[in-house]
């Protein structure tokens, strides 16, 4: 496939663009030239602090409106796009439909963070840095066009991968976060954050079990994750609701999401 002009000029600039400030604009410019999409977010993920967001662009001001005040402070540890950082995924280009748990349109994350977002699909190029660290480019559409990506939108992602990937690395290969530390076991603060405000004893596997029904898996997507059978499932879903004198999932959102932004690291913003 021969590439435009306007495409070659734009890749020849964020070339040029890599180890200056300008850099992420520049990438935002190339990619839109080659992409079709309506918000762009840039995300580095880290292995002892919580994400850094070194770029955003939309034209709907609600996409991105809460990414500081409730993303960065303890809901990306609900994004199916922070779980290719925690499995250590292969470079590449991924759709939200394909990493996103069985159940997430019908949790209380989507619901009440991600609706508000008014995205309708997104695409990451997920690329890992030599220091363990990850930087994710997201493009999303939203209400601008209230569209999906095609398979052909996909294709032509999947195509400039390589390059997204060889560019991220070029620029970002030492990125450090501000407040650099000893990784926190999210389960382990969460287990003990409840038992300290709100009396409730949970085991390492029922808080475990909370998190994952959190990020939208059913029992049986629980079950392949843990590897563990889906009635095993069940019977820790029904001892931790009665632990938690809850009744419903939404009531565990409500109950546990205070607690991961609490357990998860300083996001410095």
């Amino acid at each position: 496939m021969m590439m435009s002009s306007q495409v070659s000029d734009a890749l020849a600039t964020a070339i040029l663009a890599v180890g200056a400030e300008s850099f992420a604009e520049t990438l935002h410019d190339w990619l839109k030239a080659t992409c079709s999409f309506d918000n762009i977010a840039i995300i580095a993920f880290f292995q002892s602090s919580g994400p850094q967001v070194l770029m955003t662009h939309a034209r709907d001001s609600r996409v991105f409106e809460r990414i500081d005040s409730h993303y960065v402070k303890g809901a990306y540890l609900l994004d199916p796009f922070y779980g290719l950082h925690q499995k250590n995924a292969v470079d590449g280009v991924y759709r939200l439909a394909d990493v996103a748990p069985d159940q997430f349109q019908r949790n209380e994350y989507f619901k009440s963070y991600y609706a508000n977002t008014t995205l309708t699909d997104e695409m990451a190029f997920f690329v890992k840095l030599p220091s363990g660290n990850s930087v994710t480019v997201c493009i999303g559409r939203d209400a601008t066009t209230a569209s999906r990506f095609s398979s052909k939108d996909y294709m032509t992602a999947k195509s400039i991968a390589p390059v997204v990937s060889a560019l991220v690395k070029a620029h970002w290969s030492g990125l450090s976060h501000e407040d650099q530390r000893e990784p926190e076991d999210v389960i382990e603060k969460l287990r003990q954050r409840m038992s300290v405000d709100q009396e409730v004893n949970l085991s390492p596997r029922q808080a475990q079990v909370a998190l994952l029904i959190l990020q939208g898996h059913s029992s049986i997507s629980i079950g392949l994750t843990l590897g563990i059978s889906s009635q095993t499932v069940k019977v820790l879903r029904k001892q931790l609701y009665r632990r938690c004198r809850i009744s419903s999932q939404g009531e565990l959102y409500y109950l546990v999401a205070p607690y991961l932004s609490e357990s998860a690291p300083p996001a410095g913003h």
